[in-house]
């Protein structure tokens, strides 16, 4: 139904109101797409772990989340309890002895699969 406004200061209150909704609207939405995203990022990043390196080790084990939500949005983190590792296993290292450890990728694929994920969503809420 139909509002009556009285003048110009009641359209703009009208409309103001109308993008505050909106804009509680998209924050929520956000939010709950970045927390549905490092959640199942960080579950595919412990399977990707334990399945190139063979078990259940305190590597695969280490992952872990971070979520820090405020008024205009969120941002999540997903990281490993053992600080370094993740960069050497991902991207190779040199040897004690010389010679060079190549790296086995198991964070970007992840990454590039849960990066698409998200981006559909926000633009499915918008």
């Amino acid at each position: 139904m139909a509002k009556k406004l009285k003048g110009v200061d009641g359209l703009a209150a009208e409309i103001e109101s109308i993008l505050e909704e909106y804009q509680e609207h998209i924050t929520d939405g956000v939010q709950d797409a970045v927390e549905a995203a490092v959640k199942a990022g960080a579950k595919a990043v412990k399977q990707e772990a334990q399945a190139k390196f063979n078990g259940t080790g305190r590597y695969a084990r280490g992952w872990t989340t971070k979520i820090d939500k405020d008024r205009i949005g969120a941002q999540g983190v997903i990281y490993n309890k053992t600080p370094g590792l993740p960069h050497l296993l991902e991207n190779g290292h040199a040897n004690r002895g010389g010679g060079r450890t190549p790296g086995r990728p198991h964070i970007k694929p992840v990454e590039e699969k849960i990066n698409k994920e998200f981006e559909q969503k926000v633009v499915s809420i918008i």
